[in-house]
Parts: C-alpha cells; structure tokens; sequence
C-alpha cells in the first residue's frame, strides 16, 4: 500500500484561492469561489486541480483563460 502524496506535474506553479487572490487582487477570494463553482458553464476548470479537498490553481493556465476572456477575443 502506498501512501505518498500525489505528485503534481512538474514545472507548474500551482497557487490556492487566496494565494491567487493576493497575486491578482483585481479578483478577491469569492469571486474565485464563484468562478470555481460555475467552472463547468465559465471554462475555469480548466484551470484547476484538487488533490484531496486541496483546490490548487494552475497560474499559467488561469492566465491563459484570463486572456481568453478579454474583450474582442
């Protein structure tokens, strides 16, 4: 039986909710919740891992679904 932790995929930054509030402060810790619970119509799942009740934040795909987002794209 193994127990380790699952290894995240190398060479990505992973941040949680008020992690990615602090370093985007244009978006608070609710308005991420509120992406997160309405990812699947948003597209914003495409920017998270949960690892256990863990909910981590890929910062470059969450930037690349920032820019997807901008008017006229």
């Amino acid at each position: 039986m193994n127990d380790a932790a699952p290894a995240l995929p190398q060479g990505k930054r992973f941040l949680t909710i008020r992690q990615t509030a602090q370093t985007y402060p244009a978006l608070n810790v609710s308005a991420l919740r509120w992406l997160r619970f309405h990812g699947d119509t948003n597209g914003f799942n495409s920017c998270v891992l949960t690892v256990g009740r863990k909910l981590l934040i890929d910062a470059d795909a969450f930037e690349r679904w920032i820019d997807s987002h901008k008017a006229g794209a």
